[in-house]
């Protein structure tokens, strides 16, 4: 007689933990924004000055001296509505890839969940996203931009780029505990992968040959997802969404797999 077992699966269990240590990752969130924006002179504002500074230099570095197509696009909000997601994943990623190793105290000498610190930077990180939006509302009212039905997409594409970090963080967050100079190479990575992703200017301009390999960067269908349902008021492209669907899935399967992989020694090697 075959016994079917009731054990329940590992990572059943992680994330019931998980779920019930919700009130840390509310409050380790909290303590996150406080911490972030603690005796600075602006507070929060820093959440709307880092896209808007951006967005001005890129206007006048690549309107007027520069001409970059923008497919008829006002250049400041063709900038800011691609500048926006990708300061809430630069953001999240800078701040959650250290913050194992920022609280060496507290991972050493207390249990909890611990893929809760990376994903309070997540949160923390889209705490300022919301914040900086209020710009966006302001820029599509100046240009007299529809607000279109299509911006129904945009917690589907906030779900999926929140997905994608999470995956991410859990690689390189577990990962600097091993290789700490990894820390170096973080800044560097995000700044190539800007220039990688159609932010400074538009999916149009990739030649043909290349669009294939350039697609697997999933900020490249999302951003573009981004500027198709508020600038243009056209569903994202099925193709480039399905795949950045695809990766950034795959990235937080992996990436939770390999975080709980390395769980149990983080303490002692930390």
């Amino acid at each position: 007689m075959n016994l079917v077992s009731t054990r329940e699966p590992a990572i059943a269990l992680h994330l019931r933990e998980l779920f019930q240590h919700r009130d840390l990752f509310f409050a380790w969130t909290e303590r996150e924004l406080r911490v972030r924006y603690k005796q600075s002179l602006l507070g929060g504002l820093w959440a709307i000055l880092q896209p808007l500074v951006l967005m001005l230099l890129f206007a006048l570095v690549f309107s007027v001296f520069i001409k970059i197509p923008t497919d008829g696009i006002p250049y400041p909000i063709f900038a800011y509505t691609a500048l926006l997601p990708w300061m809430y994943f630069a953001t999240a990623i800078t701040f959650g890839t250290m913050s194992l190793v920022n609280n060496i105290n507290l991972v050493t000498k207390i249990y909890f969940p611990r893929e809760i610190l990376p994903l309070a930077s997540t949160a923390a990180a889209l705490v300022d996203f919301v914040i900086a939006s209020a710009v966006l509302v302001m820029l599509m009212l100046y240009y007299r931009i529809p607000f279109y039905p299509t911006l129904a997409w945009l917690p589907v594409l906030i779900l999926l780029q929140t997905i994608f970090i999470a995956g991410l963080l859990f690689f390189t967050t577990a990962f600097i505990v091993f290789y700490r100079d990894t820390r170096f190479v973080i800044p560097l990575a995000l700044q190539a992968w800007m220039y990688a992703t159609p932010i400074i200017y538009p999916l149009s301009v990739v030649p043909a040959r290349l669009l294939p390999f350039y697609m697997l960067n999933p900020m490249a269908g999302l951003i573009d997802s981004y500027r198709s349902i508020i600038l243009r008021g056209s569903a994202p492209d099925p193709l480039a969404l399905g795949l950045a669907s695809f990766v950034a899935a795959l990235t937080l399967v992996a990436g939770y797999a390999y975080f709980k992989h390395v769980d149990q020694v983080l303490p002692d090697v930390i």
